[in-house]
């Protein structure tokens, strides 16, 4: 299984920032070189690169701006935030295949002073693709971006098991809490409270400001390699125990319009069956989770479909500190992107790799075993990381 035989062997991470300064191949550049050194390899020892198909980098330039040589695999994945575990699969199936020695996985943007994924977008409609075909049912109408769709699914939610905006709330709490301890988490020493949360204005009800990730500058890449040879390199690796992507039946881009059901993520399910059975093992295995929080409701499903509590039962796990450090999973102990930046999820699988290593912030204790989810609401994709 190439579980067993890839691994996660160097991270690396601009400064996250609302302004950058600089170009987007010039920070994916910056992250590439500085996940290199800390796995103490060259850009010569690059043969491979994985990214996300809405990077505006490409392969050959960010090989030619580190000083790489030949490529022998290169892959993009779909689906927005939903790519991000998926690059680590797809780096992880081509060092297991013999494509590629070492793969180097990065996403870079200018996502807060360059084009803001949360701004209303009239384009996305009347395209002539399957997308804009779909997009043109409801585009014309308002419903155009994705704090909209996932409002829908929120209101749903609240409907159907009784949760209230607090419980939300919660979610928004301890992200901001732990990235009040994490140096470098752009919320680094500032925590918010539930009733701030509860001030905060609307986005799209049932949505508040704080619900929201933010919008962030910056870029984070990976290296992946055999585990073999990551036990030999500078750090100790995070060996990639399981890796899957996954789509439901009805899928669509996050309003579930096909689906009789909008109070779950199916998608999320798919991806969570194939990681407990690839990896043979079960939620009470993992100690902390590094779950996709681009919104807050989100993060409530997801403990559902991954089997950390039943259906209807996250607001009541989440209330009793659940989430939070010292808690019974706790979740992104960086802040994740509600509180440490949003890069489209590589943020938080790079914590996940310190956590392996013993090295966060917010270092939980015992952890063998990461789970790390991808976004949500699209195609997906997942991880579960373990000590090497």
């Amino acid at each position: 299984m190439f579980g067993t035989r890839a691994a996660i062997a160097g991270i690396g991470a601009t400064e996250f920032s609302k302004d950058s300064g600089r170009s987007e191949l010039r920070l994916a550049a910056e992250a590439v070189f500085a996940a290199l050194d800390d796995a103490g390899l060259d850009p010569s020892d690059v043969d491979g690169m994985v990214t996300f198909t809405q990077d505006t980098n490409q392969e050959i330039a960010v090989a030619r701006e580190i000083g790489a040589g030949e490529l022998t695999f290169f892959s993009r994945v779909e689906y927005g935030g939903g790519a991000a575990c998926g690059t680590v699969a797809h780096a992880a199936m081509a060092v297991a295949t013999g494509m590629a020695r070492t793969v180097v996985c990065y996403r870079a943007f200018n996502e807060r002073s360059g084009r803001r994924f949360g701004q209303p977008d009239a384009r996305l409609g009347g395209q002539p693709t399957s997308q804009g075909l779909e997009m043109s049912w409801h585009v014309p109408f308002g419903l155009m971006t994705p704090a909209a769709w996932v409002a829908m699914f929120a209101q749903r939610y609240l409907h159907t098991y009784g949760a209230t905006s607090e419980d939300f709330g919660r979610v928004a709490v301890a992200m901001r809490r732990h990235a009040a301890t994490n140096p470098a988490a752009w919320f680094y020493q500032r925590p918010i409270t539930l009733e701030e949360h509860q001030a905060s204005r609307w986005i799209v009800e049932p949505l508040r400001l704080f619900d929201c990730c933010q919008e962030s500058d910056g870029a984070v890449a990976l290296v992946v390699t055999s585990a073999e040879r990551a036990r030999d390199l500078r750090r100790s690796p995070a060996v990639v125990t399981a890796a899957a992507q996954g789509s439901a039946e009805g899928q669509m881009m996050m309003t579930s319009y096909y689906r009789d059901d909008m109070s779950g993520l199916p998608e999320m399910s798919v991806v969570g069956r194939r990681l407990w059975e690839m990896s043979g093992l079960k939620p009470q295995d993992v100690r902390t989770a590094i779950l996709y929080d681009h919104f807050t409701p989100f993060v409530l499903a997801q403990l559902e479909e991954l089997g950390f509590c039943g259906r209807g039962e996250a607001p009541g796990f989440v209330r009793d500190g659940g989430i939070e450090l010292g808690g019974r999973l706790p979740v992104n102990p960086h802040g994740g992107q509600l509180g440490e930046a949003y890069i489209h999820g590589m943020n938080g699988i790079a914590e996940a790799v310190r956590q392996i290593r013993g090295t966060s912030a917010n270092q939980v204790s015992g952890v063998e075993h990461v789970l790390v989810t991808a976004g949500t609401g699209v195609p997906t994709s997942g991880l579960i990381l373990s000590a090497g």
